[in-house]
């Protein structure tokens, strides 16, 4: 009998209401879906048995590493999740062993998938929260940074949803995983500018220079700098793609010469884009897309990121056979000229907090001449769901006196538009990855405190696109900080049961996006 799989946890769910097949929309099967679900388990008895017990590193990381394991396009690899429950099924053993006490058994996620919808809905909100920010805290330990408040949080939230809670219980959780992801983010932030500097405006192209040439995607820096330091000298050239385009704004990564530009456009195009492609690709954290044959001897992985039979780079990071196969191949034989969805030869990032602050005061000044009549941040992540056209739509609709603040890989809908500028700014500003979300919110407190007003006062409104975990921490986040009217879409998530979205539109105004049009009357009256 062929195996059936239960998952909703993005935004490309089958009908928008689950994948219940033998395969989910990303690509996933039912086996990869069940061993997500042990693995979960299996932590969420690793973090019941660690209850008075000292958490320790090694602990942390494993449970960071299980949650990243199973945020959407990341692993498709059922022996290398086998492994990993394995691991963790280890630590609980020594744990118990160590602590003298018994060792938890593993969780049932279908006690959660069966359970009452709003418990369901609440316990999913957590869950798939830290998901998101476990990815986050990974990011900032590869830089050698970690918040001892943020690990012990994972614990907790693990412990939350096991637990016969009830609505006024599981709440309060929920809202506390977006004040921890905020810190979470806040963290990222400080490894990744402390790291590498504060990113600063840069002009990337989207062409291809001929010769041999390495396409990094994902949202690890530490990746990318460790491949350009070993491709130095060697005749390659680096490009980024997806949510490592950021990358090129910062000042210690743009001293390579061999960081070239940014190649193909969002995330999901990357089985069309890819194909026939004579250059090699690593992928560093999710967005992988199942791998199509035309292109499957040139993909390489590293970290969490598996895929069957794919060439894996283990934590040595020797990229050796990354940079072989890119010599190999040679490149092309002539420059490309390449462009965004909209037709641009090149795109703007490193519009993060440090930027936009450095010249709040040109900003303010430009909002009290008249001149600067709205902030609109239009961003998150991309997908393939029909209905994305709308974000396009809405940022060519916004007034000519209006900034459009990006982050994410939703911004290949638009990011390549010339919009012009306002007193010397550009009109679409790059934020950076998702989590530079947190550049967003503290350009909006900057602002709240130069008007002297509340952030929900503030001519600016959020329209943001969600397509997995990450989002729903960020969500989680802004509305952990009152921030009320975002707009969410393409769809709202499967897992939010009415009575729980009732109590979002209630206390935070959360609507869905229904046509650009319609959205900016509402927003402006």
């Amino acid at each position: 009998m062929e195996k059936k799989m239960f998952c909703f946890q993005c935004e490309q769910t089958a009908g928008c209401t689950g994948c219940t097949g033998s395969a989910g929309v990303c690509g996933k099967d039912a086996k990869v879906a069940a061993l997500q679900d042990q693995l979960t388990g299996a932590m969420i008895a690793l973090a019941n048995t660690c209850k008075g017990c000292p958490n320790e590193p090694e602990t942390d990381r494993l449970i960071i590493e299980g949650l990243f394991t199973t945020i959407t396009n990341v692993n498709f690899n059922q022996n290398t999740i086998f492994e990993m429950i394995q691991k963790v099924h280890n630590r609980t053993q020594e744990l118990a062993s160590q602590c003298g006490c018994m060792s938890a058994t593993d969780y049932d996620m279908k006690q959660i998938w069966d359970a009452d919808e709003d418990i369901r809905s609440l316990k999913s909100l957590i869950l798939f929260g830290i998901r998101g920010m476990a990815a986050y805290a990974y990011h900032a330990e590869m830089l050698g940074y970690r918040d001892e408040k943020v690990n012990a949080f994972f614990y907790k939230a693990l412990q939350t949803i096991s637990q016969e809670f009830g609505m006024e219980q599981l709440l309060p959780v929920v809202l506390e995983v977006g004040e921890v992801n905020l810190q979470c983010m806040a963290l990222l932030d400080q490894a990744n500018t402390t790291s590498y500097g504060t990113p600063e405006p840069t002009k990337v192209s989207l062409q291809i220079e001929k010769g041999p040439f390495i396409v990094v995607s994902g949202h690890d820096l530490k990746d990318l700098e460790l491949l350009l330091e070993q491709t130095k000298g060697k005749g390659i050239n680096v490009y980024t793609h997806g949510e490592m385009l950021p990358a090129h704004g910062y000042p210690k990564l743009k001293k390579y010469a061999h960081l070239k530009g940014n190649f193909g456009t969002a995330w999901q195009n990357q089985q069309k884009e890819f194909a026939n492609v004579p250059g090699a690709f690593l992928f560093t954290t999710n967005c992988l897309m199942p791998v199509k044959p035309s292109y499957a001897d040139r993909v390489f992985t590293t970290e969490v990121v598996s895929y069957p039979e794919i060439v894996h780079i283990d934590d040595k990071k020797d990229f050796t056979p990354v940079i072989e196969k890119a010599l190999e191949l040679g490149g092309y034989q002539e420059d490309q000229e390449r462009s965004g969805i909209n037709g641009g030869k090149y795109v703007m990032t490193g519009f993060g907090h440090g930027t936009v602050l450095s010249v709040a005061d040109k900003v303010i000044e430009g909002v009290k001449a008249g001149d600067i009549s709205h902030f609109f941040l239009v961003g998150g992540c991309d997908g393939a769901r029909a209905g994305r056209n709308y974000y396009t739509d809405f940022v060519k609709e916004t007034p000519k006196d209006s900034i459009i603040l990006t982050l994410a890989c939703g911004k290949y809908r638009f990011n390549d538009l010339d919009l012009g500028e306002i007193n010397g700014l550009p009109r679409i500003m790059d934020m950076g990855q998702c989590n530079d979300a947190y550049s967003a919110i503290q350009v909006a407190i900057a602002l709240s405190k130069a008007f002297e007003c509340d952030v929900n006062e503030l001519p600016l409104s959020m329209i943001l696109s969600w397509y997995e975990q990450k989002a729903v921490c960020i969500l989680l986040t802004l509305i952990h900080l009152g921030i009320k009217n975002i707009y969410l879409g393409p769809t709202l998530p499967a897992f939010l049961s009415q009575n729980v979205l009732q109590y979002l539109v209630e206390h935070y105004a959360i609507s869905p996006t229904s046509t650009p049009q319609q959205d900016l009357k509402k927003i402006l009256g």
